[in-house]
């Protein structure tokens, strides 16, 4: 997937413009998470450092020091100047929520970035396996409503996975699979029942159903269309990938073994099994091995490891 050219000032160079959406898109991001999306085969970051610096200097992006860094690393985000350039060319979705210099320098840092490492092993085996997965294949907490009307609390009526990542996999019979992916990643600073919740809120929107407004007219023909609100906007009910980072190996797999126990006391996502495949596994496994080995646990039915394909767990007569 090819990074939109965008009308720019003068004097940058394609891989100065080529930055800008991905900033604008991506939030927060590293010279070297920016150099392994856009230039995979460099050997080190400075070029994509003296672009970002270029950038800087035009006011289109700018850059804050990571938290906790000893060598003083710093993490890029697009200005408002950049954000109203890439909007002005059109080629990409306006985004409601642009990140901020006080946003940039808080504690978001390090969720901001696992999520963007946990898209980027998709983009890297991709690569490998010729696969469609590019710099521009993830959106970062897309909205989905799953409740009508009112609510005391705004959070309870809206769905915010971390990612939505979208991937074209062509399997070894040269079928081409288009696949969208729920992503959530889990730095172990989260206890394990809010996790929990979180599955339970995505079980909720694979059966939710958008009932019209209090007094509105609708036809016969209109209820026969009633549909759950997700078949608006993808072709299959994503897939949801809960990726774990930020602890040892023994610690993640007993998070992932607490999570398949809470899931399988919940009545609603047993109820939701058919529609929802969903998976536990680290970012360590993924970037290592990739999407296609078996390195995810599936959250329901039989423990025993797959890819990301996830086969839809077995229901019960």
């Amino acid at each position: 997937m090819s990074t939109p050219a965008l009308t720019r000032p003068s004097g940058l160079s394609r891989l100065a413009q080529e930055l800008l959406p991905v900033l604008y898109q991506h939030r927060l991001l590293t010279a070297e998470q920016l150099t392994r999306l856009l230039r995979p085969t460099a050997a080190t970051s400075r070029y994509v450092r003296k672009q970002l610096l270029q950038l800087q200097t035009h006011d289109l992006a700018h850059a804050t020091c990571r938290r906790h860094s000893r060598a003083g690393e710093l993490l890029w985000y697009i200005t408002p100047l950049g954000a109203d350039a890439v909007e002005a060319g059109r080629e990409l979705p306006t985004r409601p929520y642009q990140m901020t210099s006080q946003a940039a320098a808080s504690a978001v840092q390090e969720h901001t970035l696992a999520v963007n490492d946990t898209a980027l092993a998709f983009v890297a085996h991709a690569r490998r396996l010729g696969d469609g997965c590019g710099p521009l294949s993830w959106d970062m907490e897309v909205a989905h409503r799953v409740r009508d009307g009112n609510t005391r609390s705004g959070d309870e009526a809206w769905l915010t996975p971390d990612a939505v990542l979208h991937y074209t996999h062509t399997t070894p019979g040269g079928e081409r699979m288009l696949l969208d992916f729920f992503v959530e990643v889990d730095r172990a600073t989260m206890p394990v029942a809010r996790l929990a919740a979180k599955l339970h809120a995505y079980a909720r929107y694979a059966t939710y159903i958008p009932q019209p407004a209090p007094g509105a007219r609708h036809s016969t023909t209109a209820s026969a269309l009633v549909q759950e609100a997700w078949r608006e906007r993808y072709r299959a009910f994503p897939r949801l990938l809960l990726v774990l980072t930020g602890a040892p190996p023994h610690t993640l797999a007993t998070r992932a073994l607490d999570l398949r126990a809470l899931a399988a006391a919940d009545p609603r996502l047993q109820r939701a099994a058919a529609q929802l495949r969903a998976g536990v596994t680290s970012l360590d496994l993924l970037t290592c091995h990739g999407p296609f080995a078996d390195i995810v646990t599936p959250l329901l039915g039989p423990d025993t490891p797959t890819t990301v394909l996830l086969p839809a767990p077995a229901v019960s007569a």
